[in-house]
């Protein structure tokens, strides 16, 4: 493992070493890294923590979680990690990706940094780009300077141009210099102390990146178009489930509704409707007492789950009812659980209508659900046999 490791890291940074001079290298690949011995060719590191405290004479590329550099590097430096601390001067480019960035000495070529944070508190001798959330130069750049990120802080002297885009906010430092210009993108002006000094002016764009009202409303309407498309998507899942991991419950259900007489059906949509409202009531009444609340709460859970059952159990009927009709099928499938939803959905879109004809198939599942559970839980012998 530590050998393909090592093969796939120097893939990676073939690009960095192959106008190196000629020398040894040093590779290193463990959980833990510590490299106390000089390099005198480029070095190449991989581990979970990697720690290098000798000089390296050419390239330092190294990959982990952790990386801290503490002692000078020659050539370019190539590191990725998720926190990474150069505490060394570095005498060619500087090159990082990571979610926290700190440089403390100064970088003699490019600094280019990728990171949550980056945190530069040296001074890069040529030019510099950052792409950060959190971004802060302490001690200015030599070449220019390119920065994306939401809240930025610059302190130093620049001797170049300075070019900012923020989400967020701006922020100089006092006696900060800049010989450039310095031109930015931000919601607001930056914050400029009288002390700073900018000889190429200022060039500010206000760029707001909050939507406008009418963007504002697109994306509403998308964020309900795909909450109810995922709503929908799952109920058609869970009807397919429960049709075809309880076809003799769905069963029983449809035959509640084909083969008893009106008044039956009229019966049991009236104690669906009864349940719907009564229920709700009763367990305002009960968590009005202090003895009650646990009942209340006990009710609460029990009436929200007879409800999901019963809105899943009419798309089930729905589509067990076209079946019958169109396909001449008694058996329920479960792919019936799907059309039966998926034609419920539908309905919900028509109005009057369509919330109508819902609420009539899901009280008689309601009633038709409460009947076949309290014959379940206190049998006879003449509902035995069609139940069983």
């Amino acid at each position: 493992m530590r050998h393909i490791l090592l093969i796939l890291l120097a893939l990676f940074i073939l690009p960095t070493s192959s106008y190196a001079a000629p020398a040894p290298a040093s590779f290193s690949a463990a959980r833990s890294v510590l490299v106390a011995s000089s390099s005198p060719g480029n070095a190449y590191a991989a581990g979970i923590s990697v720690v290098r405290t000798a000089n390296v004479a050419g390239d330092l590329s190294a990959f982990g979680g952790s990386i801290i550099t503490a002692a000078p590097v020659s050539g370019d430096e190539l590191l990725l990690a998720g926190s990474i601390y150069s505490r060394a001067r570095v005498g060619g480019d500087f090159r990082a990706v990571g979610g926290s960035i700190t440089i403390e000495e100064s970088v003699q070529g490019d600094l280019v940094a990728f990171g949550f944070s980056v945190r530069d508190s040296g001074r890069a001798g040529g030019s510099v780009l950052v792409v950060a959330a959190n971004a802060s130069l302490t001690n200015g750049a030599a070449g220019p300077v390119t920065i994306y990120g939401n809240t930025i802080s610059l302190a130093g002297d620049f001797a170049s141009d300075v070019s900012i885009v923020a989400s967020g906010r701006i922020t100089l430092s006092a006696s900060t210099t800049i010989k450039g210009s310095l031109s930015y993108e931000s919601p607001e002006p930056a914050i400029i102390p009288a002390s700073a000094i900018l000889l190429g002016g200022i060039e500010y764009t206000n760029a707001s990146y909050l939507p406008d009202v009418g963007t504002s409303r697109i994306l509403a309407v998308m964020s309900i178009g795909l909450f109810l498309f995922v709503r929908v998507l799952g109920a058609l899942i869970l009807a397919g489930l429960l049709a075809g991991l309880f076809p003799r419950l769905a069963e029983t259900v449809v035959e509640r509704a084909t083969s008893a007489r009106p008044h039956r059906i009229l019966l049991t949509i009236l104690l669906g409707f009864a349940v719907c409202i009564v229920t709700p009531i009763l367990f305002l009444l009960l968590a009005l007492t202090f003895v009650g609340i646990g009942l209340a709460l006990l009710l609460l859970i029990t009436y929200a789950f007879i409800m999901l059952l019963s809105l899943i159990y009419a798309g089930i009927l729905l589509g067990s009812l076209l079946a019958r009709r169109y396909a001449h099928r008694d058996s329920v499938l479960w792919h019936d659980g799907v059309l039966g939803m998926l034609a419920l959905s539908l309905l919900a879109l028509v109005p009057y209508v369509g919330p109508f004809i819902i609420l009539f198939f899901t009280t008689f599942s309601a009633g038709a659900l409460l009947l076949i559970f309290f014959h379940f839980a206190f049998p006879h012998e003449e509902r035995t046999s069609k139940l069983s």
